[in-house]
């Protein structure tokens, strides 16, 4: 399975959900914040959402402001 992380291509061996792969990437810290295909997914879907082939993931950090 084929996906892009932050406009950079990766292969899965096996279909994952969200969780798992952030926990393998080491990005799943507080303010982290993605969006698939163009739609912001919510951190408690994290764990239920699968990744699916052809995904375009765009990883980033929150920040709050005033």
């Amino acid at each position: 399975m084929k996906i892009t992380i932050n406009d950079q291509l990766m292969e899965l061996t096996a279909p994952l959900a969200l969780q798992q792969l952030l926990e393998q990437l080491e990005r799943a810290q507080p303010g982290t914040a993605l969006a698939i295909n163009q739609t912001i997914i919510p951190r408690s879907n994290w764990s239920t959402h699968q990744v699916n082939d052809g995904d375009n993931i765009l990883l980033f950090q929150a920040i709050a402001g005033g």
